[in-house]
């Protein structure tokens, strides 16, 4: 019987760096057959797309699957039985040429009611998880806050009628952080050295006792710290508290919604990033993440905005044949779309 395969879940609020820091293990893979889930809110897959960069190939090298596989339906904490599950038993059944599988939870999922679906039989015979990752944006926390944007989790953070939830943001934070094998912080490149170690210190006081804080910037993180806990967390569940131990579900803001936008025109990037920063003062937008077609650029530009903070580089080359639209998911609270379309003159 083949191995069990080990599960790394990587948890962390909206913008803080989970793609990037698993794009990062893809691209320097030491030889790792990597399998990813990742759980997108809207149904372009952004995320997805970014990690697709290897596959899982058979000894000649031909693939066998796509190494990446996209959760768009909701939150894993709340649709697990729907989608996680059957995408897992699909894994299991190629298990002897998967190395590992990395989990990416959306800002919206809880850690726990992902790692209780290990303890089903159906797939606690071929998965383990061997650690939860816990990514935090150093920026955020030093300035005050625990998200850059801290409307977008308030807006998204689940309201539970029967407990006085002063702070929700904070249970959920102390949530992964319970729950945490190790903590990264990210994004310390954007705070000096003091704020960074009061952070670092901070952190380390809500943690369980041996969980570690590392520092790293744009995911670069030796895999050698990333993997490798042997932690069997589905068996350990007890020793990481939760606010939510009690509750037979959650719910998530019905107010929140995404806005697919998909076109062939081309954008100027310092005009389409004026015309982004109007909708963002316009709308309760959160998050907005892409790929954009700049006229005259051979390379296909990545947008990354949290609150309103954008972000743009360049990945990659456009492929041959590929067509060079943009395509950008705005995740917020009742956005409209006839706004969004009039601020890009579409």
């Amino acid at each position: 019987m083949a191995a069990k395969i080990p599960v790394t879940v990587i948890t962390g609020f909206l913008g803080s760096g989970k793609t990037t820091l698993i794009r990062e293990q893809l691209q320097n893979n030491q030889g790792r057959r990597i399998a990813v889930l990742v759980n997108e809110f809207g149904e372009i897959g952004i995320d997805g797309d970014l990690l697709r960069s290897c596959r899982v190939c058979d000894e000649d090298g031909k693939e066998i699957t796509p190494n990446i596989v996209e959760l768009t339906n909701g939150c894993l904490c709340c649709t697990v039985q729907e989608e996680f599950l059957p995408t897992m038993q699909e894994l299991l059944k190629i298990r002897d040429r998967i190395d590992c599988i990395l989990i990416e939870t959306s800002g919206l999922a809880l850690p726990k009611p992902l790692i209780q679906a290990f303890r089903w039989q159906e797939i606690r015979n071929g998965a383990t998880v061997d650690g939860v990752i816990a990514v935090v944006d150093c920026e955020a926390v030093a300035s005050g806050r625990l998200v850059t944007d801290i409307d977008a989790l308030n807006a998204q953070r689940q309201e539970d009628p029967n407990l006085d939830h002063e702070t929700p943001i904070e249970e959920l934070f102390e949530d992964q952080l319970a729950c945490a094998d190790l903590v990264v912080l990210t994004k310390t490149d954007l705070v000096d050295a003091e704020a960074k170690a009061k952070v670092q210190s901070w952190l380390k006081q809500e943690l369980r006792d041996g969980v570690k804080v590392v520092a790293c910037d744009e995911g670069k993180i030796s895999s050698e710290i990333l993997l490798g806990f042997n932690a069997a967390v589905e068996d350990d569940l007890d020793a990481r508290p939760s606010h939510h131990d009690t509750e037979e579900e959650h719910e998530h803001d019905d107010d929140i919604n995404s806005i697919n936008i998909v076109t062939d025109r081309a954008f100027e990037p310092t005009q389409l990033l004026t015309s982004l920063k109007q909708v963002i003062a316009d709308q309760e937008i959160y998050r907005i993440k892409g790929f954009v077609n700049v006229p005259n650029k051979p390379m296909r530009m990545v947008l990354q905005g949290v609150g309103d903070r954008l972000e743009t580089s360049y990945d990659r080359l456009w492929a041959s044949g590929e067509p060079r639209q943009t395509r950008l998911v705005f995740i917020g609270q009742a956005l409209e779309r006839s706004q969004i379309e009039a601020a890009l003159s579409l």
